[in-house]
């Protein structure tokens, strides 16, 4: 069945790609950003959420269902703006949530993450592990699945969906380890890697969210659920498959690690799975495609 989908945060990284998956399921979209959504043929609400009149235009129309992308998800910009961080984060879900109940909204999805586990040093995180967070940003999204168990209560359906460190095209002005890589290769450089490199991250494409994004829309599943590949890998092994993408040496340079600099992201997928969900993209087709897209855009800069 067709629904009402209003995507917050459409217009970023992620929202670039959850919004065509929605169009192509058959859903009516529109969008709230502090930037139009490049189509526009999907109707824009163009603002900054925390401002109440901006939330209030984006329920203007009728709305069956929530994609709440939009967020401060820099954990340097938590620790440095922790106050801004929680209204950005927080006040404005409470703000969404509220709007959504009152105007009978049914559905409400939160794009959370695994970081409201905190350090489980080599322990695999799951939907059950206690929440934990180590940093502002982490707390943010911590309260804001917080919010959504408060409203499940009332009557609003509600998941949070716990994304791991997604990559893929639309992701060339964030700082992330795979943009440094591609924007190494590009300049015939290095990159710097924390500690020894034997940390393991959880690396998932961000066509396979917007497929959890699109089934977990359609279900019935509430409370928290992972998104992640389910196969961690090392750091210096991201930095091997980046170079057989890109056919470029990329020189690791080790440096310091960070502190709080975490171990391990080792994560099990079970509720999306039982969704029918899981991976499809490898870790070097979907780097692969993040390369032609950097090196298209250097060719035409």
């Amino acid at each position: 069945m067709p629904l009402q989908v209003l995507v917050t945060g459409g217009s970023g990284f992620v929202g670039r790609s959850v919004v065509p998956a929605l169009l192509k399921a058959g859903h009516r979209v529109r969008v709230v950003d502090r930037d139009a959504y490049p189509d526009p043929a999907v109707p824009t609400v163009v603002g900054e959420l925390r401002d109440p009149a901006v939330r209030a235009a984006a329920f203007a129309a009728p709305t069956d269902a929530v994609v709440h992308l939009a967020a401060v998800t820099s954990v340097l910009r938590s620790v440095e703006d922790p106050v801004g961080t929680y209204e950005t984060n927080v006040a404005v879900t409470a703000g969404l949530l509220e709007l959504a109940r009152t105007t009978a909204a049914r559905r409400f999805l939160l794009a959370s993450t695994n970081a409201v586990v905190g350090d489980v040093g080599t322990a695999t995180i799951t939907e059950d592990s206690p929440l934990r967070p180590l940093t502002p940003y982490g707390a943010t999204k911590a309260a804001g699945e917080m919010l959504l168990s408060g409203y499940l209560s009332q009557g609003l359906s509600t998941c949070a969906l716990r994304f791991s460190n997604v990559y893929g095209p639309g992701m060339a002005h964030k700082d992330s380890f795979v943009p440094r890589l591609m924007r190494a290769a590009l300049a015939g450089g290095g990159v710097s890697v924390y500690g020894d490199g034997t940390q393991v991250r959880d690396l998932i494409h961000v066509a396979d969210v917007a497929r959890g994004v699109l089934l977990a829309l359609g279900s019935e599943v509430t409370g928290p659920v992972i998104l992640g590949a389910g196969s961690s890998v090392r750091v210096l092994d991201i930095v091997e498959a980046a170079r057989r993408a890109t056919g470029r040496e990329i020189p690791a340079e080790h440096v310091p690690p960070k502190p709080g600099e975490m171990p391990a992201v080792i994560v099990e997928p079970a509720r999306a799975r039982a969704l029918g969900w899981s991976p499809t993209v490898s870790l070097e087709d979907g780097l692969r495609g993040v390369w032609q897209e950097f090196r298209a855009a250097a060719q035409t800069a």
